[in-house]
């Protein structure tokens, strides 16, 4: 039985333990820098900025969806899915597309433009899957970041 609901503040050990599962997926395991404490302030303060989805099957940690809104001078109102995770021993039960599609849904009741995200070039599985939604991939941009 699988279950997804919104996080709580009290589900932040869980998120954090999520993340960290998937930067060790993501070959950086120690890029995670956010706090609890980051976690608390910006995702369930007075004016969050972020939100999430747990996932459980049968009550265990299964996985998450973290997503926040952005603003496209071209597009208007955009939902931005930061990150999306199923833990190895859950994948193949649907849990991942529970999550996608509650986040489309989330959009969609937001009045969002449209969804983005990012995914790794090597991440086979998760191009595939996101294949089957009609994404569209652009290779034309690249990321740029500048560490503060």
């Amino acid at each position: 039985m699988i279950e997804l609901r919104r996080a709580k503040q009290e589900d932040i050990p869980s998120i954090l333990e999520l993340v960290n599962s998937l930067a060790l997926f993501e070959k950086a395991p120690d890029e995670v820098t956010a706090t609890i404490q980051d976690y608390i302030e910006n995702g369930f303060g007075a004016n969050p900025i972020f939100f999430s989805f747990l996932a459980y099957d049968e009550g265990k940690l299964a996985g998450f969806a973290l997503w926040y809104f952005r603003f496209s001078t071209w597009k208007g109102k955009r939902f931005y899915l930061e990150d999306l995770y199923v833990k190895d021993e859950f994948r193949g039960k649907g849990i991942g597309q529970k999550l996608i599609e509650a986040c489309i849904e989330e959009a969609k009741q937001t009045k969002c433009t449209g969804m983005m995200w990012q995914v790794l070039d090597w991440n086979t599985p998760a191009i595939e899957f996101y294949k089957k939604y009609n994404a569209q991939f652009d290779g034309e941009w690249i990321n740029v970041n500048l560490h503060l």
